[in-house]
């Protein structure tokens, strides 16, 4: 496939697959995945860059999503940045919501400290940052059921951030959503949580 073709179209189960790693829905359907080596030059990844899908590729993962979480009955949406924003958007017009809660990454004046966390991800190691809660969105969270969206969970890195800033804030989530669980180095860190997804992938070997 040529690179700009990966997340643009979903195929059908029988598709012959090939070029990269064939991701598939519950119904068989196939989403193809670049293969990503990692650092070390031996083990990769499916890649999947939600903000880089089509529309309808989104709108697909964000209709498999929502129907999996409506089961534990969320209240508010909140997303992860940065590409699971796209995601969480989009599965909060699912559920009928009117809104949903972004948390983000750049610190706009009105911040508080005691409302971030420490943020790090697979895909940007080097690259630490906090998370934040806009203060003005607190209110629509305190009391209400939150379900907590991410793209992809590989690690588990930034999701447990995401957890820590919501109970920090005395939030406590009632499940986890992801558009694909990538590899199973989450399971250990996250054993405790409901996690729903789309698509799982496994860890690769590079080459």
């Amino acid at each position: 496939m040529n690179p700009e073709s990966f997340w643009q179209e979903i195929l059908p189960p029988d598709h012959a697959a090939s070029g990269g790693y064939p991701a598939r829905f519950d119904d068989g359907r196939i989403l193809m995945l670049p293969i990503r080596q990692l650092p070390d030059g031996k083990q990769a990844l499916a890649s999947l860059i939600v903000n880089q899908a089509s529309f309808a590729v989104v709108d697909a993962l964000a209709a498999d999503l929502a129907q999996k979480l409506s089961r534990f009955a969320p209240q508010v949406i909140v997303g992860l940045p940065t590409l699971g924003l796209t995601l969480a958007s989009a599965v909060a017009q699912k559920l009928g919501h009117a809104r949903y809660v972004p948390l983000g990454v750049s610190a706009k004046f009105w911040y508080r400290e005691q409302l971030s966390v420490p943020l790090t991800s697979i895909t940007s190691p080097d690259q630490p940052k906090r998370l934040f809660l806009d203060p003005r969105m607190l209110p629509l969270l305190l009391e209400r059921r939150v379900a907590l969206v991410d793209d992809v969970i590989s690690s588990g890195t930034s999701i447990l951030a995401g957890i820590a800033l919501l109970q920090q804030c005395g939030i406590k989530p009632i499940a986890l959503g992801t558009a694909m669980l990538q590899s199973d180095r989450w399971q250990e860190s996250l054993a405790a949580w409901s996690i729903e997804t789309v698509l799982r992938s496994p860890l690769l070997e590079a080459g």
